[in-house]
């Protein structure tokens, strides 16, 4: 009887044979990246939420199965969305992933590039459709992320260019993504989304550094300009740092001035988790288990209760809990 090789639990795992799982399909599922679709999925979905709230369309709870089925499809819209992304700047990538990242299923020969990209482009094709089935402003705001993502990995390749590929993920998965959950239930054009999604877009643009520090030495060879295979660590974390920190810090201001109502104050404590994320940069500790360092891994948590916190403020701020609380 042969014996049965250990399960593989995480990307850096080597493939093996397991009953449970064919290499294959596990090769699909690590192309998508499942751990960068939860933010997306999970913020749309509270997102979503806190702008029916906001838009006193409270009457629709009534009907709470339909409600459930729109919420559900438009964050599954916005998650396959990242995964098509996911699976094209793979397939893009392969030869600096076979430097920097050797056990992602491309370069072990697990998935074959000609195959990623044309998950890519199904993805990206279904995204779009079911995009149109839930509204205008939601469908539109698919596509402008979509161009973002493609002309991210495919010419002009703005992944090339120093800062602006920073600049060129931060807008999609900060405003872009924000406004095209809040545009469910009601307009893009309110301060509230279009603040938050801002704040959420210059977090990104730091935050986008940590993702850069593993890759530094392929980036390098493969044409690549980064901030870390520029200025190195330190000084990309140190130019990172105030992305990280004053869009959180400057929240005070914003609501003395009118720009944010009051009872999202609470939201400034993520300045907090900003400077760990800053130190971990520096540190440049990297996880035996996810596929970057521990402070890319923290950005992502962070922003994702970043929003979820937000969303919670909104419902309960419109509803006078707040008020009633303090």
């Amino acid at each position: 009887m042969s014996e049965k090789l250990p399960l593989k639990l995480t990307m850096k795992e080597p493939y093996s044979r397991e009953r449970l799982i064919p290499v294959r399909i596990r090769g699909y599922i690590d192309l998508l990246r499942p751990f960068t679709l939860i933010p997306p999925f999970f913020v749309s979905m509270f997102i979503m939420f806190s702008s029916l709230i906001y838009n006193g369309k409270i009457a629709l709870l009534s009907n709470w199965w339909g409600l459930i089925v729109t919420i559900a499809q438009a964050s599954l819209t916005l998650a396959i969305l990242n995964a098509a992304s996911n699976a094209l700047n793979q397939a893009t990538d392969v030869e600096s992933d076979s430097i920097s990242k050797p056990y992602r299923p491309i370069p072990r020969g697990v998935v074959k590039p000609d195959e990623a990209q044309s998950i890519a482009y199904i993805l990206y094709f279904f995204a779009l459709l079911r995009s149109l089935t839930i509204n205008i402003w939601f469908g539109l705001f698919v596509f402008i992320i979509m161009l973002f993502t493609v002309t991210y990995s495919l010419p002009p390749r703005i992944k090339r260019f120093l800062f602006l590929n920073q600049i060129w993920i931060a807008i999609p998965r900060g405003a872009l993504g924000i406004l095209a959950s809040w545009s469910v239930f009601g307009s893009p054009f309110q301060k509230e989304p279009l603040v938050i999604g801002t704040i959420a877009t210059l977090f990104f643009i730091g935050g986008m550094t940590t993702k850069d520090i593993v890759d530094s030495m392929a980036d390098k060879r493969t044409g690549t300009h980064t901030l870390v295979n520029t200025f190195g660590t330190k000084k990309a974390a140190l130019i990172s740092l105030p992305f990280l920190f004053f869009p959180f810090a400057m929240i005070p201001f914003l609501i003395n001035n009118g720009i944010l109502n009051t009872y999202l104050l609470p939201l400034t404590i993520f300045t907090i988790p900003s400077c760990v994320v800053f130190y971990l940069m520096i540190k440049e500790s990297e996880s035996k288990t996810l596929e970057n360092i521990h402070a890319w891994s923290l950005m992502y948590v962070e922003y994702l209760f970043f929003a979820v916190g937000f969303s919670l403020l909104v419902v309960f701020g419109e509803m006078g809990v707040i008020k009633i609380l303090f």
